[in-house]
Formats: structure tokens, sequence, C-alpha cells
């Protein structure tokens, strides 16, 4: 007979920014970082791109003006999918009165 082991992680988690207490909470904070992180990168590319579009076009390099503008081009596609996703969290929040960035406890 197979059975089921339980195994205790505790209520509170010590992480680099002090107590959390839940495994909510610790979602929460890890889904604000990661927003947080991309849209440091989308700006990061969008800026290393421009410099090789300009760089490109400058040089009179088309390979190097069309990966400056593919860097811009990606940067731009994941910013819409990141704040599609930021804004399809905040329906689900208002429609089942959830917070998914903020839990109560």
């Amino acid at each position: 007979m197979q059975q089921l082991v339980e195994v205790p992680i505790g209520s509170t988690f010590n992480s680099p920014i002090g107590q959390t207490v839940g495994l909510g909470n610790l979602v929460s904070i890890i889904l604000s970082n990661a927003l947080l992180l991309a849209g440091v990168l989308m700006v990061f590319f969008l800026v290393v791109g421009g410099i090789g579009v300009i760089s490109g076009a400058g040089e009179d390099n088309p390979e190097k003006a069309g990966k400056g503008r593919q860097a811009v081009t990606f940067a731009l596609m994941g910013f819409l999918v990141i704040f599609a996703a930021y804004w399809i969290i905040q329906v689900i929040e208002q429609v089942t009165g959830v917070e998914i960035f903020n839990p109560g406890f």
C-alpha cells in the first residue's frame, strides 16, 4: 500500500529581505521583483538595440542595423507580454477579490 508523506515546510521563510510569512507572500515578492527585473531588462535591450541600429546605419552595415532592429522589436514584444500578464493578474484580482501581489495574512 502506498502512503503519502507529509513534509512540513513551515510557515515562515527566511530571505535576504527578512522573514516572509507564508508561501503566498513569498510568491508575491518573487512576482513583483520579476516584473521589476523584466522592465529593467526591457530598457537595457531597447538602448542596446537602438545603439545597434544607429551604429549599423552610420557604418552602412545593414546586418548590424538589422540585428539592432530585431533587438528593439523583441524588447517591445517582451514588454507587451509582461504588460499583458500584469493586466491579466489585475483582472483576476478584481474578479475574484483575491490579492495576488499583496496577500493579507
